[in-house]
């Protein structure tokens, strides 16, 4: 019996016009042209009967059955392209894990334990990738996610790693280790930037408790290891989360002199699907995660202990 299908093509076009909200995006991710993605997305409704966008102008909106219409076409499509990867690999895609989170941490704290991992559990395939804290997890490819975020995700679960702390940080180029300063000292110094956390600066100083209302300006990075390296080289202060940073800390490439790291009031989680809740491998890398983050706070636990017991001195 023929089967009730529309076209792959069409299937494609809607995915990505509804991923996007957006014709052209949608045209430049498919490589077609903004008339070919309305052409098919035209298609799809004639065959299905049913309106899938609302036009408000310019602006796109998935109508109430063709967002549950998104939701269901990108599990499938994803699912098409696991089982054509099974076909080549040999092997099925649900043995690997795809992991996705922000850059910084993937290659500053997880590359630097996933050693570990892949010396326990040789037969698990690893991907990492990159991954946004507004993730839609009902659709995503992910298996495991690590965000930062307050704990809540939809159609998630999450359990928390370890609560983000933040460092002032400067190399002993620019302030020598051990110098007496003012926590208000620090508006002596270039102020690196975080294009990407914008408000870090200000976060650090409502969270220190610290009375200042001076201007807050300096060189701004786009990435964290742009803005480390400019730390490293002594070009100016700069507020770091401390995870990001615990190979320079080590090495003594820089330092904390306005004080230990303090909470952001965030923390780290890893969020998996609860569609996928079940998998083995998914509750194998996850455990194997929250072994390694009890580690990790045992560790910056002293750590802390040791540099109040400095401070105190």
């Amino acid at each position: 019996m023929q089967r009730y299908l529309p076209s792959l093509s069409a299937l494609h076009a809607f995915e990505a016009a509804a991923r996007f909200m957006n014709f052209t995006r949608a045209a430049e991710d498919l490589g077609l042209t903004q008339s070919g993605i309305s052409r098919q997305i035209r298609n799809l409704e004639d065959f299905l009967g049913v309106t899938l966008f609302h036009r408000a102008g310019p602006r796109l909106i998935l109508t109430e059955i063709g967002a549950t219409y998104y939701r269901d076409v990108a599990i499938t499509l994803d699912k098409l392209q696991e089982i054509s990867i099974d076909a080549v690999r040999g092997r099925s895609v649900e043995t690997s894990l795809m992991i996705g989170t922000h850059h910084a941490l993937a290659s500053r704290w997880l590359v630097a334990r996933l050693g570990t991992f892949l010396t326990a559990h040789p037969d698990i395939p690893l991907e990492i990738t990159s991954a946004k804290p507004t993730t839609d997890f009902e659709t995503t490819r992910l298996d495991v996610a690590i965000l930062r975020g307050a704990g809540s995700w939809h159609h998630a679960r999450a359990i928390e790693l370890f609560a983000e702390e933040l460092a002032v940080v400067a190399s002993p180029r620019l302030i020598p280790v051990g110098e007496k300063l003012d926590p208000l000292d620090f508006s002596k110094f270039h102020l690196l930037q975080n294009a990407s956390r914008p408000s870090l600066w200000l976060h650090w100083l409502r969270t220190a408790k610290l009375d200042y209302s001076g201007r807050i300006q300096g060189p701004r990075f786009a990435h964290n290891d742009m803005l480390i390296n400019a730390a490293v080289n002594g070009i100016g202060i700069a507020v770091i989360p401390a995870c990001f940073i615990e190979g320079e800390l080590m090495r003594g490439e820089l330092h904390t002199p306005f004080g230990p790291p303090i909470g952001s009031g965030d923390s780290y989680y890893v969020v998996y699907p609860e569609r996928k809740g079940g998998q083995p491998n998914i509750v194998v890398f996850r455990d194997w995660l929250v072994r390694q983050t009890r580690k990790y706070k045992r560790m910056t636990s002293s750590d802390k202990g040791r540099s109040d017991e400095s401070a105190s001195g």
